[in-house]
C-alpha cells in the first residue's frame, strides 16, 4: 500500500543458504478507528491485519482482565469460495483457535495489573501465500497493534518460528520456514519473548512461551543419521530464537516511535489493599500453613473452604467495627489466595517442600493399566496422584481421515486426538458439550506428542482417533492423556516405533537476600500450577522431545532457567516410561472388533476398470465380500473388512482386475451368469473378465435338447462351471459349461495316449 498516512519498519532475517525473510509492519492506512491497527507482512504474499480495540470504560465486579483474541481466517486469503452450505465462513478453524491461544499466552501477562477494561485484538488473514504458515507473524501483529494502541503494554512481543534442519555438519534453526521445509526438518519450534532491558543498560531476550514438536517425517529422519532434537538441542533452539525476536521486537518499536499513543489513563483495580492483607495473615496465616500440607486435595479444599468462610465473617467484623474499609469485602477472596500463595511458594524456596510433602523432583505414585473397556478397539487408564485418563483408540480405513478446510498447508489427518474435560474430573457442575479453547488446545499437544512415533501410512493403513477423557483432574491432565494414549494405541495393535511420555513441570520465583531464585518443580499440583509462575509441559521418548509447551505468569523467564527444567523433565519422563513399559511392551493383537485393512498397488491406468461404469464394477466386489475399498491417485488400494476372509476374498479380486493373469483356453472357473441374452449367457470369470456361453452349449446343460429361450435353464446370479475353449484376437472369451460328460471324454482323453503308448511302432 501507498499514501502519506503510512508508517513502516521492517527487517530481514537471515537464513544463510536457506534464503532471507522479511518481515514489515504498517499503519495508519486501514482500521483507523481502532486504537490500534498494523499491517503485518511476511515477504510480499502474506498479509495480516490485526487491530486492538478497548471499551470505554471498566468491568466492575471482574476479577480478571478480559482480554480476548480472535482470528479471521477468510478464504479469499488463499482463492478460495468457502466449502460451506452458505459459502461464507462460520466458526472459526481449530488451526484458528489454536493461533488464538498462541497470542494470547505471550500477550495476556504483559499488560499492567489491574486493568479491567474489555480488550480485544481481532487478527485478519488477508493474504497467505500457499506453503506459508501465518500463525508466527501474527503474534507479531497482534503485539505491533497492541503497542501503539495506548494501553499500558510492556511489549513489544516477538514471536518466531524455527525449524531445525539437518545439514552436514550438523543442523541449522531456519527462522519461519515454509511447509515444504519442514517436510526436511525434525523439530519444529515456536518462541515468543521480549527484550527486558536492565538499569546498566544491558538487555536480554527473555522467554514467554515455548510451543514446539518433532516433526512427522522427524523419526525416520533421526534413523537416516539426522540430528536428535534432545533437551540440548532444543534448549539451543531457545537460543537460536534470541536474535530473531530482538530483531522483531527492534522493528515494532521503531514504528511505535512514529505512530505510538499516548499511554492513556486506565483505571487499574487492586486486588485487595495492604491492610486487608495484613488483617488475613494475621488470622489465618497459621491455620493455612497446616491446611497447604494435606497431601490429599478434597480434604484440604474443604479444609480451606471452611477457612475461607471463616475468614470472610472475620473481615466482615472488622468492617462493621470500622477497622476496614467497605470496599474490602469484594477483596478477601483475592487477599485470601495472596496469603496462600506466600506461604506455599515461601516453603518451597525456603525448604524445598512442597503442599503434599514431596520434594521439588519427586513424582506421585503411577499406575498403569490396558484393555479396561470391552469392545473398543484399544483402551487404557493412566494415574498419576489424583490425575487419572481414560484413553480409547478407534481404527478405521483412510477415507475416514480429516479432511482439512482451513488456510494452513495441512490439509488432511489421519491421526485425531481429541481430549475432554467433564466438571466432575474436579468434583464441579457445569456445562458439558462442544470443546472449550482449552480442550482443543490440550487435545492438540497430546496429538503432535505422539505423531512422530506413528507408523506410516504404508505400514498401519489406518485413520486413528484417539479421544482422552480426564476422569480425575489434579495436575496437568494434558500429559496424562500423553502417556494414556501410548497405552491405549498400543492396546489397539498400533506398532508405534517408541512409547511416548510426558511431564508437568512448575517453576517458582521470588526475591531471597537480594537476589531472584527460581525452583523449578517436577510433577506440578494444580494448586501448584494457580499459585506458581509456570506451566511448562514436556513430552516424549526416551531419546528425544516429540512436544513442548511453555505458559507463564511473567514477563520472561532466562532461557538457562528453561534449560535447566527440561533436564529435570527428562528424568521424570525416563520413570514414567518404565511404569508404561511395565504394563505394556509393545503392540498387542488387534481386537476382533476392529476392521482388518490391507493394501494392493494397481497400476493407474486400471483404476478406471477397478470402479468401471458408474462404479458398477467396485459397488459389486464390495456388495459381494463386505468389504469397504477406497483407491489413492498413485494406484494404492486400501481394503477394510470386519474380518480377515472378507478382507482376502476383496483383494483376490482386485488383484484380478489391477494385476490379471491372462487367461488361457482350457482353464476352468466357477463363474457367475451376469446377463443373458437371445444368444446365450455371458458369465463373470472375475471381477471385469466376462465370457460368452454360447446358446449352442447352453444346450448341453439341458441333456442335449434344442433350447429355445436361455432363461429356461440359467437365470442371472446362478454360479456355473465353465471352460474356456477360444480366444479371439480382440481378447473375447468364449465358453463351454463343464457337465458330467465333458467330464468323462476329458478323462477317456488323457488316458488314450498311456493306452497306445504301449503298442509297438509301426515300421
Amino acid at each position: 500500500m501507498e499514501g502519506p498516512e503510512i508508517k513502516f519498519a521492517e527487517t530481514v532475517l537471515d537464513n544463510g543458504r536457506f534464503g532471507k525473510r522479511t518481515v514489515r509492519f504498517e499503519t495508519g492506512r486501514l482500521a483507523q478507528q481502532a486504537q490500534g491497527a498494523v499491517a503485518a507482512y511476511l515477504d510480499e504474499e502474506t498479509m495480516l491485519l490485526s487491530a486492538t480495540s478497548v471499551s470505554k470504560n471498566a468491568r466492575e465486579g471482574f476479577d480478571f482482565f478480559p482480554l480476548t483474541v480472535d482470528v479471521e481466517e477468510r478464504s479469499y486469503a488463499a482463492g478460495k469460495i468457502p466449502g460451506s452450505f452458505f459459502r461464507r465462513e462460520g466458526r472459526p478453524s481449530t488451526e484458528a483457535i489454536l493461533v488464538c491461544r498462541l497470542i494470547d499466552r505471550p500477550l495476556r501477562p504483559s499488560f499492567a495489573d489491574g486493568i479491567r477494561n474489555e480488550v480485544q485484538v481481532v487478527i485478519t488473514v488477508l493474504s497467505v501465500a500457499p506453503d506459508e504458515f501465518y500463525d508466527a507473524l501474527a503474534i507479531n501483529a497482534a503485539s505491533a497493534s497492541t503497542q501503539i494502541s495506548g494501553l499500558p503494554f510492556s511489549g513489544p512481543i516477538a514471536g518466531v518460528r524455527l525449524a531445525l534442519i539437518p545439514t552436514q555438519d550438523g543442523g541449522q534453526w531456519v527462522v519461519f520456514p515454509k511447509f515444504s521445509q519442514l517436510q526436511e526438518a525434525v523439530f519444529d519450534l515456536t518462541v515468543a519473548g521480549r527484550v527486558v532491558r536492565n538499569d546498566d543498560g544491558s538487555s536480554d531476550v527473555a522467554i514467554m512461551m515455548v510451543e514446539a514438536e518433532a516433526t512427522e517425517h522427524s523419526w525416520n529422519l533421526i534413523q537416516g543419521g539426522a540430528i536428535k532434537p534432545d533437551e540440548e538441542r532444543v534448549a539451543e533452539g531457545l537460543e537460536a530464537a534470541k536474535p530473531f525476536i530482538r530483531q522483531l521486537v527492534e522493528a515494532q518499536e521503531l514504528l511505535a516511535s512514529q505512530s505510538a499513543k499516548e499511554i492513556a489513563e486506565y483505571p487499574l483495580f487492586v486486588d485487595y489493599t495492604p491492610a486487608l492483607f495484613e488483617a488475613v495473615n494475621a488470622y489465618a496465616h497459621d491455620q493455612l500453613a497446616e491446611i497447604y500440607q494435606i497431601a490429599d486435595k478434597v480434604d484440604r479444599q474443604h479444609q480451606d473452604d471452611v477457612l475461607k468462610g471463616q475468614v470472610k465473617e472475620h473481615v466482615a467484623d472488622l468492617i462493621a467495627k470500622g477497622r476496614l474499609g467497605e470496599e474490602t469485602l469484594g477483596m478477601v477472596s483475592a487477599a485470601y489466595k495472596g496469603v496462600t500463595k506466600k506461604i506455599v511458594r515461601g516453603r518451597i524456596l525456603k525448604d524445598g517442600v512442597r503442599i503434599d510433602g514431596r520434594g521439588l523432583t519427586d513424582i506421585r505414585a503411577l499406575d498403569a493399566e490396558v484393555q479396561v473397556i470391552p469392545r473398543v478397539h484399544g483402551s487404557a487408564i493412566f494415574q498419576r496422584g489424583e490425575t487419572q485418563i481414560l484413553g480409547v483408540t478407534t481404527l478405521n480405513m483412510l477415507k475416514l481421515e480429516q479432511q482439512i478446510d482451513s488456510l494452513s498447508p495441512i490439509t488432511k489427518k489421519r491421526y485425531l486426538h481429541h481430549y475432554n474435560f467433564p466438571p466432575y474430573s474436579t468434583g464441579e457442575t457445569g456445562r458439558v458439550g462442544s470443546p472449550k479453547r482449552r480442550e482443543i488446545g490440550h487435545g492438540f499437544l497430546a496429538e503432535r506428542a505422539l505423531v512422530p512415533v506413528l507408523p506410516s501410512r504404508e505400514e498401519f493403513p489406518y485413520a486413528i482417533r484417539q479421544v482422552s477423557e480426564a476422569l480425575s483432574s489434579n495436575g496437568s491432565t494434558s500429559m496424562g492423556s500423553v502417556c494414556a494414549s501410548t497405552l491405549s494405541l498400543l492396546n489397539a495393535g498400533v506398532p508405534l516405533r517408541a512409547p511416548v511420555a510426558g511431564i508437568a513441570m512448575g517453576l517458582v520465583s521470588d526475591e531471597v537476600d537480594g537476589q531472584t531464585q527460581y525452583a523449578a518443580l517436577t510433577d506440578i499440583l494444580g494448586a501448584e500450577d494457580a499459585l506458581g509462575d509456570m506451566d511448562f509441559k514436556v513430552a516424549g521418548t526416551s531419546e528425544f522431545v516429540t512436544a513442548l509447551q511453555l505458559d507463564t505468569k511473567l514477563d520472561g523467564i532466562p532461557a538457562s532457567v528453561l534449560a535447566s527444567a527440561l533436564k529435570q523433565a527428562k528424568e521424570a519422563r525416563t520413570a514414567i516410561l518404565a511404569v508404561i513399559n511395565q504394563a505394556i511392551d509393545g503392540p498387542d493383537e488387534m481386537a476382533p472388533t476392529a476392521p482388518r485393512v490391507i493394501s494392493v498397488n494397481i497400476p493407474v491406468d486400471k483404476i478406471g476398470e477397478l470402479i468401471g461404469p458408474k462404479g458398477k464394477t467396485i459397488n459389486a466386489i464390495q456388495d459381494e465380500t463386505g468389504a469397504d475399498i477406497s483407491i489413492e491417485e498413485d494406484g494404492t488400494v486400501y481394503i477394510g473388512a470386519v474380518d480377515g476372509p472378507s478382507a482376502e476374498a476383496a483383494r483376490a479380486q482386485v488383484l484380478a482386475i489391477g494385476n490379471p493373469l491372462q487367461p488361457e483356453v482350457g482353464e476352468r472357473y466357477l463363474g457367475t451368469v451376469v446377463k443373458i441374452a437371445t444368444f446365450g449367457a455371458f458369465v463373470s470369470l472375475t471381477p471385469g473378465k466376462d465370457g460368452l456361453l454360447h446358446i449352442s452349449e447352453v444346450r448341453k446343460l439341458a441333456g442335449g435338447k434344442r433350447v429355445e429361450n436361455v432363461e429356461d435353464v440359467l437365470s442371472v446370479g446362478q454360479k456355473i462351471q465353465v471352460e474356456i475353449t477360444k480366444i479371439d484376437d480382440r481378447g473375447k472369451l468364449s465358453l463351454s459349461p463343464v457337465t458330467e460328460e465333458s467330464e468323462a471324454a476329458a478323462a477317456e482323453g488323457s488316458a488314450a495316449p498311456s493306452e497306445g503308448s504301449l503298442e509297438p511302432a509301426e515300421s
